[in-house]
């Protein structure tokens, strides 16, 4: 009995949500195996995570990734409404706990519903989660066999967000891109290569190394003018994550070349990890600010 109940457990935390299309043998390498058991936890009964579930892979990095997704509460795909969408990276930790914050914040804070997306690679044992190849830059400190932001990037441009936007009905114009740590790193380093991609971006506690003189450097060009930034860091981070932040914040705040509205959120008794929800809402508010003052303003008796 044991033994079956670990299998189930196994088998459920890469199953599907929803309707799943032919995996590639490099994402199928990663599903636990099943013996016989076809049994899948069903997700759609717990409303904050219900939504899709599809594997793909990635002609860019060479890997399979699990996407997970979160549609909103009355979302028709029939309708003419699009979602903003925002993509949560390292989503094996951080998809679960934002999904359903995202949706106690359009309960309490009146934020827009959301599209969620989570990008997950089915595991934290680095045989299997390449977040260190994924989330690095290319420089003189990278360790060998890392640096693949480049390609993770290429990766989201060309490949995840054209399925996303294929399968659901997204607004283009309202993406946004969110990671912690060394995810929150690649979320800077993208902002200076591809201004562009995301109306909105959330860097929570970065890691500064590798290649931190990359973010330093000129930002690719641009042609939005609706772009903004938020670096988000816990007061109680290590004193070098906090030193490097705020120096980060204090370069690009003045520069005249900088794309977005930047802003810097230091969360008094903030930790590195734990305080994602709490920087989750300080951020969205700020990005959704006028959306929300606008559906409060509409929900108010006069």
């Amino acid at each position: 009995m044991r033994q079956r109940l670990l299998i189930l457990i196994a088998a459920a935390a890469l199953s599907a949500i929803g309707p799943v299309g032919v995996a590639s043998a490099a994402t199928q390498a990663t599903e636990a195996p099943t013996t016989g058991v076809t049994a899948r936890v069903p997700l759609e009964h717990l409303p904050a995570l219900a939504g899709d579930y599809f594997p793909i892979h990635s002609q860019a990095t060479g890997r399979g990734y699990h996407v997970y997704v979160r549609l909103p509460e009355g979302y028709d795909p029939d309708a003419s409404t699009r979602w903003p969408v925002v993509y949560v990276l390292d989503g094996d930790s951080l998809f679960p706990l934002l999904a359903p914050t995202h949706l106690f914040l359009h309960y309490d804070e009146h934020l827009p519903e959301a599209i969620m997306v989570g990008i997950a690679y089915g595991g934290f044992d680095p045989a299997i989660n390449k977040r260190h190849i994924d989330f690095s830059a290319p420089g003189p400190d990278t360790k060998a066999g890392e640096g693949g932001a480049p390609a993770f990037l290429a990766f989201l441009r060309d490949e995840l967000l054209p399925e996303t936007e294929r399968r659901y009905r997204a607004d283009p114009a309202r993406r946004v891109l969110i990671g912690q740590s060394r995810s929150g790193y690649f979320v800077l380093w993208s902002a200076l290569q591809d201004p562009d991609l995301f109306q909105g971006r959330i860097s929570s506690n970065p890691s500064f190394a590798p290649a931190r003189d990359d973010l330093f450097h000129a930002p690719a060009g641009h042609v939005r003018d609706d772009l903004a930034l938020v670096l988000a860091s816990g007061a109680r981070d290590t004193d070098a994550r906090m030193r490097n932040a705020r120096e980060w914040a204090a370069f690009w705040q003045p520069r005249p070349d900088r794309p977005w509205a930047l802003r810097h959120e230091v969360l008094p008794g903030g930790t590195h990890a734990a305080s994602i929800g709490e920087v989750y809402r300080q951020t969205m508010t700020w990005l959704f600010r006028e959306e929300i003052e606008a559906a409060r303003a509409a929900a108010s008796p006069d």
